[in-house]
């Protein structure tokens, strides 16, 4: 039977993830740019995001004093506080983003 573009068993091929290209064209794609970034480790399934340790209480209480005397750090605050609680300042960044949307929230139900 006939393999060309668009038969039943080229069909039946690229619905399985075996036929990419049209047959004739045999170029070596190279892979994409996320294809090794979000791979899942051995053992883990795959789309379980990974899980970050909670954040201890001590960090949490320098980050709730700091966040009570200003609701947006600054560059400088917010590498002080990353080095002092072995933190990144993106998990810094985010935590008072994340502090901030708490905030607004536990005030919008206080209406």
């Amino acid at each position: 039977m006939d393999k060309g573009p668009f038969s039943v068993e080229w069909l039946a091929q690229s619905s399985r993830g075996g036929a990419r290209e049209l047959p004739g064209e045999s170029r070596p794609r190279p892979p994409g740019p996320c294809a090794r970034r979000f791979r899942s480790p051995p053992g883990v399934p795959r789309g379980v995001p990974p899980s970050d340790p909670p954040i201890c209480p001590r960090r949490l209480r320098e980050l709730e004093r700091s966040f009570r005397e200003q609701r947006y750090i600054g560059a400088g605050e917010k590498r002080r506080l990353a080095a002092a609680l072995n933190l990144s300042q993106s998990q810094i960044k985010t935590w008072f983003q994340n502090r901030r949307m708490k905030f607004k929230r536990q005030t919008q139900d206080a209406r």
